[in-house]
């Protein structure tokens, strides 16, 4: 009998175990007081944190490998998004690119507090570029001497700004920031990173 009754028990604890806790009061306030701490009151962080567009909802339905005809769809839909610039010059100053390459200002929620300074791109975070930066990210490929193996000429240019300004119309569920359509670069400071990747003068290109 006293097996049984332990065996009960045994059973009781496992299943409980076994069940996933529902959602309560608890786990909504931590929520809000993350989205409060992390955004500081700013309107648009805010909506970054909580909010995900169309392409975000179907990157994150797929795991980030959607189906070839969503794909598609994904990069029809923001190749429409680009905007070029009206008078077609696509680069800027690389002296410029390197900067904004190296400056990691912007979009974090530190930053609130100095909302009339320009972001910068991080581009170190996730590539490596001119070889006299020794501390870079992986997570991209290599982007040294990109302009060197490509050349400059006006397509390698539109495409560089292209994928700069909106990685998705390349490369759907791309973990690249969409630098232009989220306005985190200006079309100035994009013209500027075209610069760094392919301008001849760049050290990413020495």
């Amino acid at each position: 009998m006293r097996s049984a009754a332990l065996f009960v028990a045994c059973a009781a604890l496992v299943a409980g175990c076994t069940t996933p806790p529902p959602e309560n009061d608890a786990r909504r306030e931590a929520q809000a007081a993350f989205e409060r701490s992390f955004t500081h009151g700013n309107k648009e962080m805010f909506a970054r944190v909580v909010g995900q567009d169309d392409v975000q909802a179907l990157c994150s339905r797929y795991r980030n490998r959607p189906p070839a005809d969503v794909a598609e769809r994904i990069q029809k839909s923001q190749a429409a998004t680009i905007v070029y610039p009206a008078d077609g010059k696509l680069m800027g100053d690389w002296r410029q690119g390197e900067k904004i390459a190296e400056d990691g200002f912007g979009l974090r929620f530190t930053d609130t507090n100095q909302p009339n300074r320009p972001n910068g791109g991080n581009c170190y975070a996730c590539h490596q570029l001119a070889p006299h930066e020794v501390s870079y990210g992986t997570l991209g490929p290599s982007l040294y001497r990109f302009g060197r193996t490509r050349g400059s000429g006006e397509a390698i240019q539109r495409y560089v700004y292209g994928k700069v300004y909106n990685s998705e119309a390349f490369t759907a569920c791309s973990g690249m920031p969409r630098f232009g359509l989220h306005q985190v670069l200006t079309p100035e400071q994009i013209r500027h990173v075209v610069a760094l990747l392919l301008d001849p003068e760049s050290p990413v290109n020495k």
